[in-house]
């Protein structure tokens, strides 16, 4: 069994990696490099494999920093079964076509500064090349062993960070290789726990978060309501940059667990984002993959996706609307770095305002506008216009969907013999003291994939 690392290898986005067993050739994730201008342009960069020659594709969870270049990969001459958790499988078209729109969105723009005669810039995919990708897939149910090549099984293992995410265990050639995908931290809301893995061969895992702890989950949850009580008395209103899959849907979660206590029938509350709105719908169908606490919260009222004051904003329209009230309003809007969608529209509007308060709620990349943001920028530019940064920053690393140091530390000691260990998906700060802390415990030198690197089971 050889490994070869093309993607979050040294970096906390584009998940890509190859693996050679039983005589085929599978990939592990494809997804969109995220960032800079300047990264983002690498997505449309050559692969670094052969595609027409690869047998299969397997995907880890609906993020699209592990599903953003599937259709590219198909466009390229990709044809093989691409195989998924079941909810996975629901939330990737929903992913994959916003993603094209944006694409889509993303090359008018440019063609218009463009000068007569100059090429026109052209998407990296279409709803055709979703629509093409998505014909190939093939939905799994967690814990079940499956033959999905000649020679190569695979299982599923709730890996509790989003809705179907999945950690992978992957068997060919006598051998076990173990892909952690995205690992989610203990005692999440809404969802199980992620699964431990008994034996692996070898283990790549995830490490964003591998030289930090989260603060304590009550902790977290009480500064959130702080925040929101802060921003009333100030005549203010909250924005919160959150992802489409899983940040959105816990923040309506605790809205409804806390909704006496924050007094939130005082608020407006917004949901802007039409893609949140469609996975608002995989959630309500997949409750089946909810823990106990989640069923007894949707058991109660109000429930999370029913708050009485809560809005669904479709249309450009609804969204822009929101801006012409004063204060009183907690927006949930796209993207969850700030690097895209309708949460710039309202950053436009609304940063210059010390009495804003912009609550970030998950990882912000490097380049991202969001980071800058985190990092004390007093000016952005959006839109092409440069905007002070007067704004209040909250970062509430507490309902991260990442497990932290502590957290990846367990679920690998788990693993019986602690077999070799790669670390990906994570910066360099991240991985080095997380490899450092595994070795001082288990005695095992971690190594740290870099893109190309190449290792033999």
């Amino acid at each position: 069994m050889r490994v070869r690392f093309h993607g979050a290898a040294g970096e906390v986005t584009g998940s890509l990696h190859e693996v050679e067993a039983a005589g085929r050739r599978i990939l592990l994730d494809c997804g969109m490099i995220q960032g800079s201008v300047e990264a983002e342009r690498r997505n449309a960069d050559p692969f670094p494999f052969e595609v027409s020659t690869l047998d299969g594709l397997i995907i880890s969870h609906a993020h699209i920093d592990h599903i953003g270049r599937v259709p590219l990969l198909v466009k390229r001459g990709f044809s093989g079964p691409i195989y998924a958790q079941e909810a996975t499988a629901e939330l990737m078209p929903i992913m994959l076509l916003d993603a094209a729109s944006i694409a889509a969105n993303d090359a008018e723009r440019t063609n218009r500064h463009r000068r007569q005669g100059e090429a026109q810039a052209a998407p990296l995919y279409t709803r055709d090349d979703v629509e093409a990708a998505m014909r190939l897939v093939k939905p799994l149910p967690y814990d079940q062993r499956s033959r999905v090549l000649p020679g190569v099984d695979i299982v599923f293992r709730d890996a509790g960070h989003i809705l179907g995410s999945s950690i992978v265990e992957l068997v060919a050639d006598g051998k076990t290789l173990v892909f952690s995908g995205d690992l989610g931290p203990k005692n999440t809301p809404i969802l199980r726990d992620l699964s431990p893995i008994g034996r692996a061969d070898i283990v790549l895992m995830e490490s964003t978060y591998g030289d930090r702890l989260h603060r304590d989950r009550e902790a977290t949850i009480a500064e959130l309501g702080g925040i929101l009580d802060a921003a009333w008395k100030q005549n203010g209103n909250v924005l919160i940059p959150a992802f489409a899959v899983g940040r959105s849907q816990e923040l309506l979660y605790w809205f409804a667990r806390y909704w006496n206590e924050w007094n939130l029938s005082r608020w407006q509350i917004f949901l802007d984002s039409p893609m949140a709105q469609k996975v608002v719908k995989v959630y309500d169908r997949n409750q089946d993959l909810f823990d106990e606490d989640a069923k007894r919260v949707w058991a109660g009222k109000p429930t999370p996706f029913q708050l009485p004051n809560l809005r669904f904003t479709e249309t450009a329209q609804e969204s822009m609307a929101i801006n012409h009230i004063a204060s009183g309003t907690i927006i949930i809007a796209g993207n969850g770095m700030a690097n895209a969608g309708r949460i710039l529209h309202h950053l436009r509007h609304r940063l210059d305002r010390p009495q804003t308060h912009v609550v970030f709620v998950g990882y912000q990349a490097e380049g991202t506008i969001g980071r800058r943001l985190v990092d004390g920028a007093r000016w952005v530019r959006i839109h092409g216009r440069d905007i002070r940064a007067n704004a209040q920053r909250h970062t509430i690393g507490g309902l991260s969907a990442h497990t932290d140091q502590h957290g990846l530390i367990e679920w690998y000691g788990q693993i019986a013999g602690h077999p070799p260990l790669v670390l990906v998906h994570g910066e360099d700060k991240a991985r080095e003291a997380l490899a450092g802390e595994i070795g001082d415990r288990f005695g095992v030198s971690a190594e740290l994939a870099r893109p190309a690197m190449e290792l033999e089971v």
